[in-house]
């Protein structure tokens, strides 16, 4: 056998291992598809259909809203801690249970339990029923830091998502584009910022009713208000960009 014949053998024996950066853009990219702002491409219009959809239709709303809701009534009729979170908790399960027998994902609901769960146990494990919010606080300010840092170092996260969709990685270079995806970005450093300065002092104050509130005002209705402005802005300089 020649060394060249051997060189193919071996290369076919032996084929290239994978690229690990390309499979890690990729399984962003498709986090990103499947996030909130993925439900909409930059440059397309965003439709009401399209933020019922990122909120996850009247499944999604009722699986969020409706455990938060749950805590407010029974702790505000009881102030029991333990049927005030072990209600909410029962019924997450219920949620993954209904997707399961209809054969739904059943990630999100898991995620979901998962959460209410933990928040379950700190509440129960500390007598506390503001305890149940602790962990919101720290998803929202790893939310809040990562967002930060983003802008720190002049990747604004709403960039790096859009490039994730669109592929466009020269987007830093376009005055328009990054002055639009580093305002968005602020905006939703403004929603984290907002729900922490509210809710942690209730926290705090051990208003545990209040925070409930609050949690649900400042959650999904936030959420899809700041989500809508966002997609607008995209759109528009994306859409300017491409006439």
């Amino acid at each position: 056998m020649t060394d060249s014949s051997a060189a193919r053998s071996a290369a076919g024996d032996n084929p290239p291992a994978p690229d690990a950066g390309a499979e890690l853009r990729e399984a962003l990219t498709a986090a990103a598809r499947r996030s909130g702002f993925g439900r909409v491409a930059p440059g397309e219009r965003p439709t009401a259909h399209a933020l019922w959809a990122a909120v996850g239709g009247v499944r999604g709303l009722i699986e969020s809203l409706l455990p938060g809701f749950l805590f407010l009534v029974v702790f505000t009729i009881t102030a029991e801690v333990a049927p005030s979170v072990l209600i909410p908790l029962g019924v997450a399960v219920v949620f993954v249970l209904v997707r399961a027998l209809t054969r739904s994902p059943v990630m999100p609901a898991v995620i979901g339990l998962v959460g209410i769960a933990l928040s379950a146990g700190l509440a129960l494990w500390s007598g506390r029923a503001e305890e149940n919010f602790l962990l919101g606080f720290v998803i929202n300010g790893v939310w809040l830091v990562a967002l930060v840092v983003s802008l720190a170092v002049r990747r604004p996260l709403i960039g790096v998502i859009t490039a994730l969709l669109t592929g466009d990685q020269a987007w830093r270079s376009d005055a328009a584009k990054r002055t639009v995806l580093t305002v968005t970005t602020w905006l939703w450093v403004g929603l984290f910022s907002l729900r922490l300065g509210v809710q942690v002092p209730l926290y705090l104050a051990e208003q545990a009713a209040a925070l409930a509130a609050t949690k649900l005002l400042m959650g999904l209705p936030l959420y899809a208000a700041v989500l809508w402005v966002t997609w607008l802005m995209v759109r528009a300089v994306y859409a300017r960009r491409a006439d």
